[in-house]
């Protein structure tokens, strides 16, 4: 409905619902501004006024707020922003908002929308120009400038109707401004045209139209020369960068100021040419493809897969594909091979346009490029109409029955390509963009990976010099390595040796290892990585930079929205859509679902970029919120594998960020699993970056997991970080945390006097701080290690000592019981084990424990063993596997096993015996538990030796004492000594007594019960 008056609709000033969705959406009852909610309710209110009068469905707004992957409750948010919109209105205005079958109207009039007043006030500007009424048009248009505030909707991600939209008014306002500079020189202002137009062009340098308006206004006003250099200016932008020749207007004005034989004589576009205004009838052949260039090289999969897809494409449709990638990954060598690929398929000509979405200045607009793409298939300039729906109308009319490969380079979004691609089969058409493109019904993208070595010393070959690079393989590999293999990185350092004949690869390799790094080194005339990377960064917003340059402190190989979020200080959701930018540019990559890594080479920029821009003490507080964070998430996960020392050990305030930490993820052993590479990273960070505290709080938390999954040399690393940090902060107690959880490591390990060693300290440290509670538990660590080295009645001592003990309720005696009946069995004391395994069970149970549950079903099972009850040591050992399997807990695993196996060989079930060591015997080798591996051997070695495969059992013990020696380890010392002094005792019987008197000589130091039937063997072979 076309609204008339709008000059007195203006003058009467009526306070009625003002909507204005040029620039930033915002809506105005009188003086008082509306809140409009979240951007996506804000897009659905800009469809919904954009199609004012009319029915607007559910399945249209659906479309526009999530074009590519609506979630499940796509419809149910539509209700709800719709629904806040109503009541919104029908607070302020009335019911202007209503609900119809199958979607919503809103009934609000043209004058009450600035884009409908635009569109009339600029359209009726054109009409009075055109009638020669020039005030008139002045002041209509006057009003119409006074109501653009910026693009459609600025700021928010929109979808295809909105997007379309918004590149048409674009061009109204493109063709107001020019209409402006017409209007300025006919009412003889002619500076504020040049003024006008000089910013124009330099905005838009493909409008052929706004060169010659240029040109003709400095005619006007007098200086013949500045006209004629805005001329020639046009004719290089023209012919030298879009390979088109200068339309008739152009033309016309370089004759009017030469005369005609002057303007024939230095015309640029084919001197002498006759008939330059007639349109061509003659079917063209263009080739407008750029020539020379880097050589290509590689993806040759991804080259027959892209050219097979697109030979496939459906009838009906152009085959129509997009390249991304980061930057300097090759999009555009890659589409202009495939492009070349592709000529003989398409004969009729080859188009090419950079759309300059990520080079400095403005992109091409939709308008400027089609007028390119019209001029490359020689369409005369006079034919080009100035509408912009016109001009694509046109464009695919010229498309259509032409098999032309057109390559549309350097894209910056989707906006910018939807109207240049063909709308029917025929043509061929290669996108690259740095960002990722939503355009419907064009197939998956093309993302380029970077290349694999190999490739990347084939480039360095082809840009370096075959034989150069073919003399030094080693350093070649070590040079693309530093590269990230980024094409582009590889190519400057092929250059850059190229340059330096004297140099070897080898140099180039040892300079980039000691310079750390090849973003500024590797420069080839004005071309470096880092200058290709800034091309991507500078045009986000400056959250998005931040961001960008606050992630590269994370020293994991991934982080998610949460971690990203504790980084920037910002919120979760807006954090979520940052990241989302940086990944459609591709400044960051998606490793898994959910999770955030970068390219080496992306990392360094971006760490360059924080260091150069933000202080030392900002990088610490971001550093702080990281590791605050993350300290959060891992006590919450790890919290009810070992929930209370834990958090007497961490001592932890509220989190910074509560937001950021979900409660409902407790016991999530499987993120454990999964972050454990970058919680160790973060220890180690946490040290570097002055946050000693979270350095040693991280390595507790973790600690528990680590244990029962057998992650030994992760607790060594990070606890002897954590114990340099304890002691940079001066926190004795932390100190004496970390003494004794490296102890641990160093028991499962085998090195025995190292454990000893650190929890002597942290005893003598709990003394001096009177902290009973640290002091029981690490003497009671104290008796497993004591039995370990073969001081079982002291450990047995020990036990009982802290068992007698009045506590007081200080302590809980569930750590020292299952250490005590190690070493109760360990000197046959089996009734007495039992009891304190049962103990031990009855605590578990009584505290909900499941680790502790399947740890002392399984002590309890090893003493059945013992005492010959196989069948009830194998049911209890089945029951302590199932706890271990429904709580992913490792720990111990390795030891049930092999009683397991023990077991099964003395019931006589042999293979199954076999099965169950040799499982025992890996796990206990992934873990580095070197004392069970011993103890697994052995018995592994018994159970062959039982079936009959004498060699192989032997070899088992060889191999036992030999890590027995090495760990220290008596029992099993002892233990391999005595089997193989049974097999020798056919073939050498002198040696078998030797081997069975040292065996005798251990189990009678260390107590064990296995001497009581050596002795009686002893005696009778006397």
């Amino acid at each position: 409905m076309r609204v008339k008056g709008f000059a007195a609709f203006v003058a009467r000033g009526e306070q009625l619902v003002d909507i204005r969705l040029l620039g930033v959406p915002e809506v105005w009852q009188g003086s008082d501004p509306l809140l409009l909610g979240t951007p996506k309710q804000q897009t659905a209110l800009a469809v919904l006024v954009l199609h004012a009068g009319h029915l607007v469905t559910v399945d249209t707004l659906v479309d526009e707020l999530w074009p590519d992957d609506p979630p499940r409750s796509a419809l149910a948010n539509v209700r709800t922003y719709v629904g806040n919109l109503r009541r919104t209105f029908d607070r302020h205005h009335g019911p202007i908002l209503v609900r119809l079958a199958g979607g919503y109207r809103l009934d609000v009039a043209d004058e009450r929308v600035d884009v409908r007043r635009f569109e009339h006030l600029t359209g009726d500007a054109a009409s009075a120009w055109s009638d020669g009424r020039h005030e008139r048009a002045d002041e209509l248009l006057r009003q119409g400038e006074r109501l653009w505030r910026g693009p459609l909707v600025a700021g928010l991600r929109v979808g295809p109707v909105l997007s379309a939209r918004r590149a048409a008014l674009e061009e109204q306002r493109l063709a107001a401004i020019e209409l402006r500079a017409r209007l300025d020189v006919a009412l003889g202002r002619t500076r504020a045209a040049i003024a006008l137009l000089t910013d124009h062009v330099t905005s838009h340098p493909y409008r052929e139209q706004a060169h010659a308006l240029l040109a003709g206004a400095l005619k006007a006003d007098g200086d013949a020369g500045g006209a004629l250099a805005a001329i020639h200016r046009a004719e290089s932008i023209l012919t030298r960068q879009l390979g088109v020749e200068p339309g008739p207007e152009l033309l016309s004005l370089r004759r009017s100021l030469l005369g005609t034989a002057a303007a024939r004589a230095v015309s640029p576009a084919g001197s002498g040419r006759a008939g330059v205004d007639a349109p061509d009838t003659r079917r063209v052949r263009p080739r407008h493809l750029p020539r020379g260039g880097a050589p290509f090289v590689g993806r040759r999969e991804l080259v027959e897969r892209t050219l097979a897809e697109m030979g496939s494409a459906a009838g009906g449709r152009p085959a129509v594909r997009v390249v991304d990638g980061m930057a300097g990954s090759g999009k555009t060598l890659f589409a202009l091979h495939l492009a070349h690929l592709l000529g003989d398929r398409y004969p009729d000509g080859r188009l090419f346009i950079d759309l300059r979405g990520h080079t400095e200045g403005a992109p091409v607009e939709p308008g400027d490029a089609l007028t390119v793409l019209l001029r490359q298939l020689e369409v005369p300039a006079a034919r080009i109409p100035g509408d912009h729906e016109e001009r694509a109308e046109l464009w695919q009319r010229e498309l259509r029955g032409r098999r032309v490969v057109v390559v549309l380079d350097n894209a910056a979004d989707s906006r910018q390509v939807r109207p240049l691609l063909p709308a029917g089969p025929g043509p061929a058409v290669l996108v690259t963009s740095r960002r990722r493109l939503s355009v419907s019904d064009i197939g998956p993208p093309v993302s380029l990976p970077v290349m694999t070595s190999d490739e990347a010393v084939e480039l360095l070959a082809r840009t370096a010099g075959a034989e150069r690079i073919s003399g030094e393989p080693e350093a070649a590999t070590e040079v693309v390595r530093r590269c990230g293999h980024l094409p582009l990185a590889v190519r400057l350092a092929g250059g850059w040796l190229a340059h330096r004949p004297a140099w070897r690869v080898a140099d180039l390799a040892l300079r980039l290892e000691a310079g750390g790094t090849v973003l500024r080194q590797l420069a080839v005339e004005q071309q470096t990585v880092g200058g290709a990377f800034s091309a991507s960064y500078e045009h986000l917003s400056e959250p998005v930079k931040w961001l960008f340059r606050l992630v590269s402190m994370h020293p994991g190989d991934s982080f998610d929205a949460r971690t990203a979020a504790a980084l920037a200080g910002s919120p979760l959701e807006g954090t979520e859509r940052m990241l989302d930018d940086l990944l459609d540019r591709h400044l960051i990559e998606e490793v898994t679902p959910g999770h955030y890594g970068m390219h080496d080479l992306m990392r360094q920029y971006s760490a360059e970029l924080l260091r150069e821009s933000t202080d030392a003490e900002r990088r610490r507080e971001a550093a702080g919120r990281l590791l605050d964070h993350v300290l959060h998430q891992v006590a919450v996960r790890a919290g009810s594998l070992d929930q209370q020392v834990l958090a007497t050990h961490l001592r932890l305030g509220a989190p910074l960020r509560p937001d950021l930490v979900d409660e409902t993820d407790r016991a999530d052993v499987e993120w454990l699993e999964r972050e454990r590479p970058n919680l160790i990273a973060l220890i180690r960070f946490a040290l570097d970056e002055e946050h000693p505290g979270y350095a040693w709080r991280l390595a507790r938390a973790m600690w528990r997991f680590c244990y029962m999954r057998g992650y030994f040399e992760d607790i060594v690393a990070t606890h002897q970080a954590g114990l340099t940090a304890a002691e940079r902060t001066g926190d004795r107690a932390a100190e004496a945390v970390m003494h004794n959880y490296l102890a641990s490591a160093y028991t499962r390990t085998g090195s025995y006097l190292d454990s000893l060693r650190h929890l002597e300290v942290a005893v003598s440290i709990s003394r001096d701080l009177h902290d009973r509670r640290g002091e029981y538990r690490y003497r009671a660590n104290l008796v497993v290690v004591n039995w370990l080295t073969g001081n079982s009645e002291r450990a047995v001592s020990l036990g009982r000592q802290l068992l007698r003990e009045d506590t007081r309720g200080a302590v809980d005696p569930i750590s020292a019981l299952p250490n005590l009946g190690y070493a109760l069995t360990a000197v046959g004391r089996y009734p007495e084990a039992l009891r304190a395994h049962r103990q031990h069970l009855f605590l578990a149970r009584c505290q909900g424990s499941l680790f502790h549950m399947s740890n002392a079903l399984g002590h309890i099972a090893s003493v059945e063993n013992r005492l010959g009850n196989h069948r009830k040591a194998v049911r209890l050992i089945k029951a302590s596997l199932r706890l271990r399997e429904e709580t992913g807990h490792r720990f111990g695993e390795a030891e049930a096993r092999n009683d397991l196996g023990i077991a099964y060989r003395r019931l006589g079930r042999l293979d199954e015996a076999r099965v169950q060591h040799e499982l025992s015997l890996d796990l206990a080798r992934d873990s580095s538990d070197r004392h069970l591996r011993a103890a697994a051997l052995n018995d592994l070695g018994l159970t062959l030796s039982a079936a009959g495969h004498a060699d192989q059992a032997r070899s088992m013990h060889l191999e036992a004492l030999a890590l027995a020696n090495r760990i220290a380890h008596p029992y099993e010392q002892a233990r391999a000594l005595n089997a193989l002094a049974d097999h020798l005792s056919v073939t050498d019987p002198a040696e078998a007594d030797r081997y069975r008197q040292r065996a005798m000589a251990i189990f009678e130091r260390t107590g064990a019960p296995e001497r009581h039937d050596l002795r009686r063997q002893l005696s009778v072979s006397a």
